[in-house]
This record gives C-alpha cells, structure tokens and sequence, in this order.
C-alpha cells in the first residue's frame, strides 16, 4: 500500500486518518495515510436527488435525450462537514461559519459522474470553491482530475490547487476544494470553472529481484501498466544506513502524473520501515520518476527480504468536462481586509530582501517580499506570525510568485476568533538562519580516481568537509559532508570551466535546515583519473538566531 499512501499524501498533506469506504476490506490495511451565484442562462433540467439507496435509485426529470443535467441547480438537502477537508485551512473554516461563503449548489453530470459546486470563498487573497463528487456505481476508490481551472472573461487561465479529497460516508461522495492564489480585481467577476479529464485509479503491484548488497546498477524490465522500467541503485552511507535511488521510465509519459512508484522492502512478509529524509518524484535527465529511500542496512541485509514496486495504475478514463459559469464576488469581505504598505528592509547585501505589503482578509495573512537577486533566498527557515501577543504556529514557506522572480509570497492560515485591527501589533519571527555563500574559484582537487572509495578533507569557508570520491559503473560519485553542525552543506558541484564545464547530477535531496549536511553528486560517464571540483554555493546555519519585525501598527 506504499504507494497509495504516496498518493494520499500528495492529496491529503499531512492528514493522518481518512474516513473512506470499505472497498472490499482495501482500507483496512492502511495504518495512516451570503450571495446566490449568478449565471447567464437557467438550465431546465434537474440534477439527481438521491434518496434511499443513493446509488440505485435516482430521481430523473427526462426532459431531453441530449442534454441531461447540464449545470443544473442542486435542489435535494445535503448537509457537509467540511472540518476534516478543511484542517489545514482555518480561515476558510472559519469564513463558511460566518457565513461568508458565497452560495453556488450547482451540478454537472457527465457518464454518471456529478459533480456539484457548492461554495466560493473568495476575498483579496484569494479564490477556494468547496465540491463535491459522485462517480456512481465505479468501484475505484481514489480519483484524479487531470485538469481543474478558472478561466475569467478575458479568457486567462487561472490554475489552482485541487488535491485534497476526503469521503463523505454520510453523504456517500467525495468531497475536495479548489484553491488559488488568485483575487477579481473589482468586486465581481465572470469566470467559468472547468474540471476535465478524470481518471479513475487503482493499486497495483509488480515483484522485483533487487539485491541491495550488490552495489552495481541494477535495471529491471516492468513493461506493464505503462511503466517500462526501473534502474535502481544502493550507496552504504554509514555502516548502518543505506540509500537506494531508483529511477522509473514511463511506456506513456503521461503515466508520470499518476503512477507515484515506490520500491518497497519486505521482511518475512512485514513491510520494512524507512529512515526519514527519503525524496520522491524528483525529474531526471530523461523524463523518469526519480526517488531516493533510506534504511537500516541491517533491517535489508537478513534473509528473507523481498522487494516489490507499488504503484497507482489507471482503471478507467472519463474524457469530458464539466463546466460552470461563475459570478465570483468578494464584497462582504471587503469589511474584514487590511492592507498596508512596509517597505521593511531584511538582510543585506547580495541577499538583501525587503518586506513590500501586508494583505489581512478574514481568511489569511499575506506578506509579499522582494528580492534584490532572482528567486532571492530568505535567511531564515522558520517563520512565525504574532498577533496582539498570539504566536500563529501554522505551516509557513515562501513561494515564489509568477511571472516575477524577484517576488515572493508567505501565506499564513487566520486562525479562527482572531480578531485584528489596523491598530493590532503584527511582528514576524524567523527563527533558524540559514546564510547561503559563493563557493569560490578555489576547486578540490580529486586525484587517482578509480573504483576505490577515497578521501580528503578540506576547508570550505573555515568548515571542515569531508570529500568521498569513486568510480561505479563507469560514472563518478563525489560525497561531501562535514562533522560540523552548524555547516549547512555544499548544494551542487561542477567539473571544470568555461566550454568544458560538467555539472554534477545531485543524488541526495537534502532540505534547508533539516540537519543533513551530506551530499552526493554524480558524473555520468566520467573519462579520466583527476578532477577539479568547484561549488556553485554552500550554507551556514545558526540554529540558535531569531529575527523580530514590527509590522504593524
């Protein structure tokens, strides 16, 4: 079920347990995992109003062979919790209890699948739209839309988010939101939301001989379920912890957006639990799915381990759209939002950043920065809100807006019962600062290359860091990591300069602050006994630096 929790986990973010149906006993194997829209013309048919036995028995206006519930307004009473899709999004959870949901209940059904709009909530932030969806008698217990967007009257698309789902038992239907970052520039707008494409996906499964003692490159043939193959690849790190990478290719690239493979070890039949700090779903060179997965070397190396590659296969395919003309409007939240220029300098130098805007709706807490570099780096990794003496200990990163690469943007969830006011005193914390550096003209030079494991140690910015360098299946591996916490680690390397420059491929995902220094890059088909490797930039880190910034009054 590894890969199915991978999908879950790209659906759900975080959430640790799924009310679902019991589709033949599947689930019980998983441990975790205000103001009526408008439209331009009305329709004439009814949607189905589900009664007793929802799936069975559908009460149908048959008005026409041709056009049968096109957009039609949902007149049955369902009533929806959506406190578990919303978990993680309290200010939504907290406008729809204000009432300040804009009211849709509209449906479109295609091949027996409905699916019903029924609020917006939209304010200078942002735009979410709350679902539902019935896909009928079908037996699949996960689903995927392959595309779900806004298109406003000037015909601009306006993407969003859309993977969080969860099952209404009470209701028998999926529910799900679609989230952007995205606001009307006047009080309405015209839109038409559209969802197309949907897919209809499975868990599936294939054996694989894999031997992770053996250190060569292992490649195995899968050709089933348009996945073609599986390249995998064994490093010791340390006398107990392994990392295997692996790299997947697609028959059909498309199989990419759906499949989430990932290589699971067993033990006597029990799944063998993974080391934190594994990656999935990274691109590589030639288009294949690429991870990387640790463990305990001693938990792979007893007899009696297998492995097998788990993925989402796809069952079936809807090719249609549902579409729905939309009025968005965001005037009852005007009351509630509060914009203020900053300019508030953070940083210097090469790195300087500047604090631009504060936007408080009821929803959520926006601050835009920007950067004197492209896609500039913020010096701290983890940021908090005060608010009147309240720390907001939400989830928060910057993100980089679009179109602008001197732009960013920190989004913070309005906790519920939050009041703020002009006058409310505002601070940001960051705390954990992260300084990156240019690595410099100066290159480590390796010598004797072969397929013995070598080392050298050297200083990079007065940190001592340790260099691992050999040869594996006529590709050359170069490790770095150093025994000194506070260095943050070297992200990248590269052979050479000018015309004859070679970049190294990094192996390891390693995250700002996440306490792993180590790093490993590879040169496919390297020629040659010597190298002069140079850094592109390495990073230092105080764990122990805070920063605080008034932002308002």
């Amino acid at each position: 079920m590894k890969s199915f929790e991978r999908l879950l986990e790209h659906q759900l973010k975080d959430d640790s347990s799924v009310p679902y149906p019991d589709f033949d006993a599947m689930w019980s194997r998983i441990e975790s995992c205000g103001m009526r829209e408008e439209c331009g013309s009305r329709p004439t048919e009814l949607s189905g109003i589900p009664g007793k036995g929802l799936r069975s028995r559908k009460i149908l206006v048959a008005c026409s062979l041709t056009a049968l519930l096109a957009a039609a307004p949902v007149y049955a009473a369902f009533h929806y919790d959506w406190s578990s899709l919303l978990k993680f999004r309290s200010g939504v959870q907290s406008a729809i209890a204000q009432n300040l949901g804009q009211s849709i209940e509209r449906s479109v059904t295609k091949e027996g699948v409905t699916l019903t709009l029924h609020t917006a909530v939209v304010d200078e932030n942002r735009t979410v739209i709350l679902y539902s969806l019935d896909i009928g008698e079908r037996p699949s217990p996960i689903f995927n839309f392959n595309s779900m967007k806004l298109i406003d009257d000037a015909g601009n698309v306006i993407e969003g988010r859309y993977s969080d789902q969860r099952w209404d038992a009470a209701n028998h239907r999926f529910t799900g939101y679609f989230e952007a970052d995205w606001a009307p520039q006047s009080d309405t707008a015209h839109v038409r939301f559209i969802a197309e494409g949907l897919q209809l996906l499975a868990e599936a499964e294939k054996e694989i001989p894999f031997d992770s003692q053996n250190p060569k490159k292992q490649v195995f043939e899968l050709n089933q379920d348009k996945l073609q193959k599986i390249e995998l690849n064994s490093i010791l790190q340390n006398p107990d912890k392994l990392m295997i990478s692996s790299a997947v290719t697609f028959q059909d690239p498309a199989a990419k957006q759906w499949a989430y493979p990932e290589l699971v070890a067993y033990k006597d039949g029990t799944p063998v639990k993974q080391l934190p700090g594994g990656a999935f779903g990274t691109p590589g060179e030639n288009g294949e799915y690429t991870a990387v997965q640790y463990f305990k070397e001693s938990d792979l190396s007893a007899s009696g381990t297998t492995y097998k590659l788990q993925y989402m296969k796809e069952t079936d395919r809807i090719q249609e759209q549902w579409s729905f003309p939309l009025v968005l409007n965001k005037k009852q939240m005007e009351s509630g939002t509060i914009r203020q220029t900053l300019d508030l300098p953070l940083g210097e130098g090469e790195e300087a950043t500047t604090l631009e805007q504060i936007v408080i709706t009821p929803t959520q807490i926006r601050l835009i920065a920007s950067h004197q570099q492209r896609f500039g780096a913020f010096p701290f990794t983890e940021y908090q809100l005060e608010v009147a003496g309240k720390v907001i200990n939400s989830p928060t990163a910057w993100f980089g807006e679009e179109g602008n690469p001197h732009l960013s943007t920190l989004r913070i969830e309005r906790p519920a019962q939050l009041s703020i006011t002009k006058d409310t005193p505002v601070f940001l914390i960051g705390k954990h600062e992260v300084i990156n550096h240019d690595g410099g003209d100066i290159p480590t030079v390796l010598t004797n290359i072969s397929e013995q494991k070598q080392s050298i140690t050297t200083r990079v910015g007065g940190y001592p860091v340790q260099w691992t360098y050999y040869m594996k299946d006529n590709d050359l591996y170069v490790e770095t990591e150093s025994s000194d916490p506070d260095f943050g680690g070297i992200n990248q390397t590269y052979i050479g300069k000018g015309k004859e420059r070679i970049i190294g491929k990094p192996l390891t995902i390693n995250f700002v602050g996440d306490g792993d220094n180590k790093a490993v890059d590879v040169y496919k088909n390297f020629k040659g006994t010597k190298a002069s490797v140079y850094i592109f930039f390495y990073s230092v880190e105080d764990v122990e630096k805070e920063m605080r910034i008034r932002l308002l009054p």
